[in-house]
């Protein structure tokens, strides 16, 4: 598991360089977002409906589709047991996990 941390330190102190990892600290702006790195081995934990199995899924398996509405928003993957192709809807929470996790994501809509 990467130990990397990814929040400033509890004295408001910058991290450091971490040595042997190539990441160094972000100078920040005022404002935009602020990046964060995404380990390779990031891993997701999906249920099958249909076999009723429980496995993890690397990022490139997933695929996260944004619509207008709820019903339009969701993410899909192919259960690995079974070979199912299964569909589940996708709420704020999980929109931030998958797309923060390096998942493939698809706008299905544009704001006008």
């Amino acid at each position: 598991m990467n130990r990397t941390p990814l929040f400033r330190a509890a004295g408001g102190s910058r991290p450091e360089a971490l040595s042997g990892t190539g990441i160094r600290p972000a100078h920040r702006s005022a404002a935009g977002p602020v990046p964060v790195p995404v380990p390779a081995t990031v891993r997701f934990r999906a249920a099958c409906p249909d076999c009723r199995g429980r496995f993890e899924l690397a990022a490139a398996a997933l695929r996260l589709a944004i619509g207008a509405t709820r019903r339009t928003t969701f993410y899909t993957f192919t259960c690995p047991e079974c070979g199912a192709s299964v569909r589940k809807p996708a709420g704020e929470r999980i929109i931030e996990l998958l797309t923060g996790g390096g998942v493939r994501t698809l706008r299905l809509h544009t704001a006008l």
